[in-house]
């Protein structure tokens, strides 16, 4: 059985266009975009308030684009798009968009990685995507560096934001502001020449995700992807907001950009439908608070972990004026009906709402209407998305309540995995109805007191670990535990944290030599080991256990499940939080 969008919901008002890049969608009002003379402005830094408006934004994106075309010897018509890869590894600024469209101008590919990378995960991207160049900021240089000069990317080819509070006047790399003003006193370049339905194959982004298994890998995100994923989340949006004579906002999302919430949600939906976006460069508790007060927030887009610390500090919260939030909007991870009413008993005003998606459906499935929220759903499938439930013997489940894994599709369903067959052709499958995506999560469709259909997700069949919405492969944790002497076997899982959602822990057999030494020191090791080769949100913060042996199946694969119901017992008996 295929679900569908709920009937309230409008449909798409035009088939989402297959042959412009996004930056021609975002600024030109015949796709729908709200009106550019009565939208506010785009990006305004939460920490200085430095802004553009619309069309200063695209003129900037134009003159950047310029300066690399100069730089790096690349033309939007020659050349093929995998010969013009950038990466960005940063904090989040308010010029990020303005490099990815500027790239996309030259008919590139912009490759974003997460700014907690180690240089070994760094080096690896760039790698495996092909990055000619790199833009970095001060506070990441080092990392930065480092793992282009690993790959051949030369000194001259790595550019620096600037951002608030950091003073970057000694350093030798040309800033992005720099370029721009460079690039505005080069001539115009020539129109890009694309042909019918290029936009739907040519990637924008190359995403890094875990998908429903295994290492990271690159997901290769189109731009009608992201057209279609921004006019569904519009349409989506438009009853409620019209109901409450919301024309625009201001919205508030601390979330890095290289993530697909923050680079899509974000920075997509909310500019084409007039909204402005308030960006800092991380997340920092008070600065954010300052901020929704400044700039007077109306949407608050979080993870669960911001959720927690709002909770657990009313203290700070206390002393900001937090009265022009009405909606907060979480994903990335679903959110405890508990948590969700011990926050509505502090601010009754703001209505909490959950959303579904993930990095190879260009973010968003379903999401809340402010309308009709039910706390334990992620809420309504979108314009464009179908969803079947599949049980574990592949038979499709036709009855609400019945959980099954989910398979989706929608035109912001990506193109699939680079230079990854195996994994594309394991994640994307054909039925006899089209082609869908495997997204290895258990979740269930059940009917609102509305009588509006929503969706609940139940678990994850996957085995990814969310840790501040990042993801984390058990695999990968694994793989380089082995690579200590003291690891003879392992395996890795998610233990609850009040702050980071989840967090990674290790279960370890040791080896035959250090079955003697202390478990404390042992442990310690281990620990070091991660912490000093993998991202920080990667570290073994939930520490390390010891087994005689690792469960597994007879095909050698782990038992998670099995360690997971082991510390869901452990700590029932320690009356440890769940």
């Amino acid at each position: 059985m295929v679900f569908h969008p709920p009937s309230w919901v409008p449909q798409l008002p035009f088939d989402p266009p297959d042959s412009i890049p996004i930056a021609e969608f975002m600024q030109n009002e015949q796709y729908g975009r709200y009106p550019i003379s009565q939208s506010r402005n785009p990006f305004t830094c939460g920490v200085t308030g430095r802004t553009y408006a619309v069309n200063e934004f695209f003129a900037r994106c134009d003159d950047l684009s310029r300066a690399i075309a100069r730089r790096m010897r690349w033309s939007p018509n020659e050349g093929t798009t995998w010969d013009k890869v950038l990466a960005i590894f940063s904090l989040n600024s308010i010029d990020w968009l303005t490099v990815c469209y500027a790239i996309h101008r030259l008919s590139g590919i912009v490759s974003p990685a997460n700014a907690a990378y180690s240089a070994a995960e760094l080096e690896h991207q760039l790698k495996s995507s092909g990055a000619k160049t790199l833009v970095t900021c001060v506070p990441l240089l080092e990392i930065a560096l480092q793992a282009a000069r690993a790959v051949g990317i030369p000194d001259d080819k790595v550019f620096v934001f600037s951002l608030p509070g950091v003073d970057d006047s000694s350093i030798r790399f040309k800033a992005v502001e720099d370029l721009i003003r460079e690039g505005a006193q080069l001539p115009a370049l020539e129109a890009l020449r694309w042909t019918k339905g290029q936009g739907a194959r040519q990637p924008a982004f190359l995403c890094y995700s875990s998908g429903t298994s295994g290492l990271p890998k690159a997901v290769m995100i189109s731009h009608r992807n992201v057209i279609a994923n921004a006019m569904q989340h519009t349409a989506f949006d438009k009853p409620a907001r019209a109901r409450r004579g919301i024309t625009t906002q201001n919205t508030l999302g601390p979330l890095p950009l290289s993530h697909i919430y923050g680079l899509v949600v974000v920075s997509h939906t909310g500019p084409y439908r007039g909204d402005g976006i308030i960006v800092l460069p991380s997340f920092e508790f008070e600065q954010y608070l300052g901020a929704i007060q400044r700039f007077r927030v109306a949407q608050l887009i979080v993870v669960p972990p911001i959720i927690i610390r709002l909770l657990r500090t009313q203290e700070v919260c206390q002393k900001y004026d937090l009265s022009s939030v009405r909606f907060v909007y979480s994903g990335a991870a679903p959110l405890g009906d508990e948590t969700i009413s011990d926050l509505k008993k502090i601010y009754p005003q703001w209505t909490i709402g959950q959303a579904y998606g993930m990095t190879e459906t260009s973010t968003v499935v379903t999401s809340t209407s402010e309308d009709d929220v039910v706390n334990r759903s992620s809420g309504s499938l979108i314009p464009g998305a179908r969803l079947k439930l599949l049980a574990p013997n592949g038979e499709e489940i036709t009855e609400h309540d019945q959980p099954g894994e989910l398979y989706v599709q929608a035109p912001s369903v990506v193109l699939g995995y680079l230079n990854n067959e195996q994994a594309t052709a394991e994640t994307f499958v054909v039925h006899d109805d089209g082609r869908w995506i495997r997204t290895g999560d258990e979740g269930l469709v059940t009917l609102a007191p509305s009588g509006n259909e929503h969706v609940v997700i139940v678990d994850r069949i996957k085995e990814l670990i969310k840790v501040k919405g990042h993801q984390v492969a058990p695999a990968e944790l694994e793989a380089h535990l082995l690579t200590h002497p003291v690891v003879s076997d392992c395996a890795v899982i998610d233990t609850p944290d009040e702050r980071a959602g989840e967090v990674p822990k290790a279960f370890v057999v040791k080896t035959p030599a250090y079955a003697a030494k202390p478990d404390d020191e042992v442990a310690a090791a281990i620990v070091k080991h991660v912490a000093d080769h993998k991202a920080s949100y990667k570290w073994l913060r939930g520490g390390v256990e010891f087994l005689d042996a690792i469960p597994k199946s007879p095909s050698g694969k782990i038992l998670r499940r099995l360690l997971r119901d082991k510390e869901k017992a452990k700590r029932g008996r320690t009356g440890a939080k769940l």
